[in-house]
């Protein structure tokens, strides 16, 4: 099973991955950083975008 792991000690809070792909990722209202809306989100071609784009490159998908 895949997994996304996200560096929120690198996250810019850019919105980039949650403009992107808004069913995976989210921007947490607290830390206003970058998190996941399901535990275990279907990793698709939209998702590998997201990680691709991510100005700090803090989205690891593990396959």
């Amino acid at each position: 099973m895949a997994e996304i792991i996200i560096d929120t000690y690198q996250c810019s809070g850019c919105e980039t991955c949650a403009e992107m792909c808004p069913d995976v990722f989210r921007m947490d209202e607290v830390t206003e950083k970058a998190a996941l809306v399901s535990v275990s989100p279907q990793i698709t071609d939209a998702v590998h975008q997201a990680a691709a784009f991510c100005p700090e490159k803090c989205i690891e998908i593990l396959e």
